[in-house]
């Protein structure tokens, strides 16, 4: 499904040094201001069911949204019907900060989050579906600002631009290139010749695994609201709850293990679901990466389920449940909690600290590293053993039976370079703002993989609003460059990306 820097080489390499089409990104962002707009009206009708007041604040946002987005659009007449990989990448970047920007505005404007700091942290977690969150009574809030938390957590899911795709060409602007930038990765699996109808597929399968959750959880005791919201913030691996205590407030373990599998299908490769959907199942049992990513799941579940039994004294069944939740719940980046991590055996933590690196497959809406990658680094490390033995073997590394190139090892290994040194960078920057060494580390990690709880004061039981605002805005871009997977926002930083040459 993904195509990381290849694919928008290979499809603009007659554009590569073109100038930036200043105004045909105009033009897109205004089209993409005016659905975020729909997307207010939205929620302001669900103010408007519950009888509440708040709805007012929806619709002046979505006034703003259409006076700035008509404004956008008005700039960009006339514009070159084209987009370049350059225009695919600031656009995208764009669209992320444009959409927190005006996303943050009914929280600040109604007086929910009365910071302009914390009310775009707040919204800049939930477009990038990392969960954190700065209120420490979530309850107070609106039915319809609770519904827009969430909402915004399943728009960012798959993707704002990916989503949009689906609806540009309508406007003759959609473009590979757009899918190019926003779902930057290592393979492409492209199941459809049309990237519009490809996005319209997935998108199917997103909204099925959202429904199907949802009639679960009423089933389960929920009422329609909260099944809702919890059904868009598990799809999209965000973990906003409707309550402080998150899923733990039903103390159910149908709710639990209902939420725990969901979360799991979440941060499986989507283009395999469609590929079952077209009767072709084996390929789900022939690739490599959901192998290791259930594995993974499967041997910290377990390992961590027999540490709660001897060390907490948990009942076994209870012992599995927690461990697979909160197993899920950090390996796909969800964030969801239903126990207090910080009270477990500290070598448990290692383990949840793997998983929050590791992340989920490339292609789901799990953030991390992602399985693929660290597949791909394990087979090369077999091979370079290999090779001592055998220097003149010739040794490809595979992935699912095909030879991955060595440019595509080169950008992986880069990748998972940059992913470290952002993380020792923020931990360090964190450290000198006065912030405890595992708190810098574990709100580092968590940042840059979407995951949302962090370690010790700013775990899975704490908010984070004792963060001074410099560390808010600092890990509002880590988590701006864990959701587009760092070059997608890195790129935009390097004085050659706006190079007119």
């Amino acid at each position: 499904m993904e195509d990381f820097l290849s694919t928008a080489v290979n499809v603009t390499a007659n554009r590569g040094n073109s100038l930036i089409n200043r105004k045909m990104i105009l033009r897109i962002l205004g089209i993409l201001l005016f659905m975020e707009a729909m997307m207010f009206l939205a929620c302001a009708g669900v103010s408007l069911c519950y009888g509440e007041e708040d709805y007012i604040y929806f619709i002046y946002t979505t006034l703003i949204n259409m006076a700035v987005g008509s404004g956008l659009i008005l700039l960009g007449r006339g514009a070159e019907n084209r987009v370049t990989r350059r225009d695919g990448y600031c656009i995208v970047a764009f669209t992320w900060l444009l959409f927190t920007g005006f996303g943050m505005l009914p929280f600040y404007i109604s007086g929910s989050i009365p910071s302009v700091t914390d009310a775009f942290f707040e919204t800049m977690s939930g477009f990038t579906t990392t969960g954190t969150t700065i209120l420490d009574d979530i309850e107070a809030l609106s039915h319809g600002m609770l519904f827009w938390r969430s909402f915004s957590q399943w728009i960012g899911g798959l993707g704002i631009v990916f989503f949009t795709i689906a609806v540009l060409p309508i406007f003759g602007v959609g473009n590979q290139v757009l899918f190019s930038a926003e779902a930057t990765g290592v393979t492409h699996d492209k199941i459809h010749p049309k990237i519009s109808v490809m996005a319209q597929c997935l998108w199917t399968v997103y909204l099925v695994l959202t429904v199907a959750e949802i009639v679960l959880l009423l089933i389960g005791g929920m009422d329609l609201f909260d099944a809702a919201c919890h059904a868009f913030s598990t799809t999209a691996t965000g973990g906003y709850s409707t309550k402080q205590a998150s899923v733990a407030y039903w103390n159910s373990p149908f709710i639990e293990y209902v939420i725990a599998i969901f979360m799991i299908l979440s941060g499986i490769n989507f283009s395999l679901y469609f590929m079952c959907m077209k009767g072709r199942c084996g390929q789900l049992f022939k690739d490599g990466e959901l192998r290791l990513y259930l594995i993974s799941i499967g041997a910290v579940t377990l390992i961590i389920t027999g540490a709660l039994y001897w060390y907490n004294n948990y009942g076994l069944e209870e012992a599995f449940r927690k461990s697979l939740f909160q197993v899920a719940s950090i390996h796909t980046s969800c964030g969801f909690a239903t126990d207090d991590y910080n009270m477990w055996p500290p070598f448990t933590w290692l383990l949840l600290i793997y998983t929050m690196v590791a992340g989920g497959c490339a292609g789901s809406t799990a953030g991390g590293i992602k399985n693929v990658r660290l597949l791909l680094l394990l087979r090369n490390v077999k091979n370079e053993f290999h090779r001592l033995m055998h220097p003149r073997a010739v040794l490809p590394v595979k992935m699912n039976r095909m030879a991955v190139s060595q440019r595509t090892l080169a950008t992986v290994m880069t990748f998972v370079f940059f992913y470290f040194v952002c993380i020792f960078l923020c931990w360090l920057a964190l450290m000198c703002m006065g912030i405890g060494l595992e708190e810098s580390f574990g709100l580092s990690v968590s940042s840059i993989g979407n995951v949302g709880p962090g370690l010790g004061a700013f775990g899975p039981a704490f908010s984070w609003s004792a963060l001074p605002d410099l560390a808010k805005w600092l890990l509002s871009f880590m988590m701006l460059i864990g959701r587009l997977e760092l070059f997608g926002v890195l790129l935009l930083l390097t004085p050659s990306f706006w190079d007119r040459r």
